[in-house]
């Protein structure tokens, strides 16, 4: 299984705060990798990942934690289909970001299903093709 793991779960993974990084989607996190399940990462996950980490040390380590997980990069056509997509949920109501509309946009691509804690995009999956991996 091909799973794009988004920034909600990787922040939680990477909090200092042991009651932050621990619980069953970081236990699912750790099982995923432990199962050798392909894991992507997107540029716009990345992003916002190491911007949350204010020290040098710190973003550096991160970024070498992270560089064992794959890019799963875009192309012009992703971009449109992120607009699509967006525009899908709108005509259902549903208010998207364009960085949750770009990652939907990657995980339906790349035929990946997004594993999140991230509510939002409960709500989108329900507008669009979007496969959504519990914790």
């Amino acid at each position: 299984m091909k799973v794009l793991v988004d920034t909600s779960v990787w922040l939680a993974a990477f909090a200092k705060s042991t009651s932050k990084a621990s619980g069953k989607p970081i236990e699912k996190l750790h099982t995923l990798i432990d199962s050798e399940q392909m894991i992507y990462l997107s540029g716009i996950i990345l992003f916002e990942v190491v911007r949350g980490f204010k020290h040098v040390k710190e973003r550096q380590q991160l970024v070498e934690q992270l560089s064992a997980f794959p890019m799963l990069d875009l192309e012009r056509n992703d971009y449109l289909l992120a607009a699509d997509l967006s525009a899908m949920c709108r005509n259902k109501g549903i208010i998207t970001s364009t960085p949750d509309s770009l990652i939907a946009a990657t995980a339906i691509r790349h035929d990946c299903h997004l594993f999140t804690m991230d509510k939002d995009f409960e709500q989108i999956a329900k507008a669009i093709p979007l496969k959504i991996l519990g914790s």
